[in-house]
């Protein structure tokens, strides 16, 4: 019985995998570090969602593709607890989601606007 426990439990990760995978590639993405020297803080968080709100899209982001969380959410933005140098990935989907993307990509690469 745990042998055909584990085997559906592999192919329903597997599954989740693939479905992950193909929403990942159906829309625009980008991966981009945190380079700002308290990462991903408070008002950090709040430039992010500000930018994010000011695009009609879906944003997701997360440490992975299937960590995404509501980039429009100062909470779920704050919780990745994204620090300088972590890794975090770029979803939009919708009306200007590729505006929203360059926005987003541009207000990190610009650390914040904080100069550090």
């Amino acid at each position: 019985m745990a042998r055909s426990c584990n085997n559906h439990s592999r192919t329903f990760r597997s599954a989740t995998a693939t479905l992950a995978e193909r929403i990942y590639t159906a829309m625009p993405v980008r991966q981009i570090t945190i380079i700002n020297k308290l990462g991903l803080h408070a008002r950090a968080a709040a430039k992010f969602v500000g930018v994010a709100g000011k695009f009609p899209c879906k944003i997701r982001v997360g440490r992975t593709p299937e960590s995404m969380v509501d980039g429009k959410s100062i909470m779920a933005v704050m919780m990745l607890a994204a620090g300088k140098g972590t890794e975090i990935h770029l979803h939009t989907e919708g009306e200007f989601e590729q505006e929203a993307l360059d926005g987003l990509v541009e207000l990190i690469d610009n650390k914040f606007d904080e100069g550090e």
